[in-house]
């Protein structure tokens, strides 16, 4: 039987080409949703001729799923006051509160001292840690509760050993694993950046790191995306990188418009990508400025 979509109108079973009625229920090919089937017999004994068929058009759904999600940042990279993205490097533009498990940008933390907040959070109004123990009884108690980026954040702590704590990069691993679970986009990125570098003692796996990248990135995670450029581009696969950055370009990501860039004078990248992520990622950066933020930046910068 062929491997081309069964036509709705006269579904039979790929093998035996039993149609479908009250006694027959066919069943979905559940990787390429092309061809089905009255029976598990029927499809195991269809495999070897379906098999090309059913991994290209797998390879296509995934990769439609792949490129079509994750084009908005997560709200994890969202300041909760000001409600704008943070430009990346967001850890250059922002700050972690441990009381609260909230990045707040440069502008609001500014904007709250000249309030006179003092020594609150500009967000939950809690009084900020005077050392490492506050710092850290704040952070447990979010553990506690099992919140994702408290025990996120608690692995970045372990993977270094910072606050105090004895770095183990073990229980690191498995506090972001606990994470990744419960739904943090940064420990999916954490894990993938883990496998693909080999690195806090897990043996090297690029495929499983590309993967857990590739989650991260459907939920929006524009370094994820930046990364699965990068690697695209070390299988020398110009074209599918080109697409990686595209998305990650139109979130304000300046090295990934860098790298199309790059790409374009070497012909691996056309006049439009280029166009169309120099208008996105200028569009972006638009859209993550306010006075607040400005004035922080020029501070710094004295």
């Amino acid at each position: 039987m062929s491997c081309a979509p069964v036509d709705g109108a006269a579904e039979v079973c790929a093998n035996c080409g039993k149609e479908s009625s009250d006694a027959v229920k066919l069943k979905n090919c559940n990787a390429c949703f092309l061809v089905k089937y009255c029976g598990v017999d029927c499809q195991k004994i269809h495999r070897k001729q379906h098999k090309k068929a059913c991994k290209k058009r797998a390879a296509e759904l995934r990769d439609e799923k792949l490129y079509s999600q994750g084009h908005e940042r997560p709200e994890s990279d969202f300041c909760p006051i000001c409600l704008l993205a943070i430009p990346f490097r967001m850890s250059k533009h922002s700050e972690f509160r441990a009381c609260c498990m909230k990045t707040v940008c440069n502008g609001c933390n500014l904007a709250a001292l000249k309030g006179g907040l003092g020594d609150s959070c500009p967000f939950c109004r809690a009084t900020c840690p005077q050392n490492n123990d506050e710092s850290l009884d704040m952070i447990m108690k979010r553990v506690a509760a099992r919140d994702p980026e408290a025990l996120c954040h608690l692995g970045c702590l372990r993977i270094n050993g910072a606050r105090g704590l004895e770095k183990d990069e073990s229980r690191a691993f498995e506090l972001w694993s606990e994470a990744a679970e419960l739904g943090s986009t940064e420990a999916l990125a954490k894990i993938g950046g883990a496998y693909y570098s080999g690195d806090y003692g897990v043996a090297q796996d690029k495929a499983k790191g590309i993967h857990y990248w590739e989650l991260a990135a459907m939920r929006g995670c524009g370094d994820c995306r930046h990364f699965l450029g990068l690697a695209e581009l070390e299988k020398r696969n110009p074209l599918r990188a080109v697409r990686h950055f595209l998305i990650s370009a139109k979130m304000g990501n300046k090295e990934s418009l860098d790298i199309i860039k790059e790409m374009f004078s070497h012909g691996d990248a056309s006049k439009l990508q280029y166009a169309v992520a120099l208008k996105g990622y200028q569009d972006a950066v638009e859209g993550m400025k306010s006075p607040e933020r400005d004035e922080a930046a020029n501070i710094g910068r004295r």
